[in-house]
């Protein structure tokens, strides 16, 4: 018997990452998808049979406009795998409000929330409107409000927060125009990547995963979801977590 024709467009910002990189090859291995636009600031995403490279910097709109003009639609899939934990310059995240600064919340929140923003103002018209879609970015257990319990990294919990809060917005709105689509953001787990390295001490092997193992878990809970739950904020296990 033959599997599915290669219908399904996707698209995966930040491509080059570890998180990104495994949820494109991910893709890129099923039967049913057609191509993957893969995204990195360079350009060099991983790239040959269905993976198509594509360049855009994240605090640069008009690189993104360009980029998705440069796609084109319909699209299937929309995956937002950036983020920032600590400052370009090494320093973070913060266990006090003592060492918050204007300039370190600015940076984090520029990655975190304003970049993903510009992505869906100008990927969003580029999902299919006529079955379904889905458009989802990587969140982080720590950025839910009710799930906090310790404190501290205030700019990377206050970024992904508003990441969420900016997703359910999306949701809503998308559901006027999209019917069938899905709008999520996504707990991936500890991912053994270099933006939880220098945070892996303590954490037991058996949840310290792989960026295959998280890229196929994320993957199989968006297939799972409905636009019912659009809107909402999932682990790589399909736990709703709260805001």
């Amino acid at each position: 018997m033959n599997g599915p024709s290669p219908v399904l467009r996707c698209a995966v910002f930040g491509a080059s990452g570890g998180i990104g990189g495994a949820l494109a090859a991910a893709l890129a291995a099923r039967a049913d998808v057609a191509e993957v636009h893969a995204g990195s600031r360079r350009g060099d995403a991983p790239c040959g049979g269905k993976l198509k490279p594509f360049a855009f910097d994240l605090q640069d709109e008009a690189s993104i406009a360009a980029a998705c003009t440069g796609i084109g639609g319909p699209l299937d899939m929309v995956l937002i795998a950036t983020g920032r934990l600590t400052r370009a310059d090494g320093t973070g995240p913060e266990k006090s409000y003592r060492a918050l600064s204007a300039e370190g919340m600015a940076e984090l929140f520029a990655v975190n929330t304003i970049g993903p923003a510009l992505i869906a103002k100008h990927a969003l018209p580029l999902l299919r409107r006529d079955g379904r879609a889905v458009f989802a970015a990587l969140s982080a257990r720590v950025g839910s409000i009710a799930d906090n319990r310790l404190g501290g990294w205030h700019a990377y919990r206050a970024s992904k927060a508003a990441l969420n809060m900016l997703v359910k917005n999306l949701a809503l709105e998308l559901a006027r125009t999209h019917p069938q689509a899905i709008a999520v953001t996504l707990h991936p787990g500890t991912v053994d990547t270099g933006l939880s390295a220098p945070f892996q001490r303590g954490v037991a092997a058996e949840k310290l995963f792989t960026p295959a193992l998280s890229a196929g878990a994320l993957l199989g809970v968006l297939e799972r979801l409905t636009p019912g739950d659009s809107g909402g904020l999932f682990a790589w296990d399909g736990a709703a977590i709260p805001f």
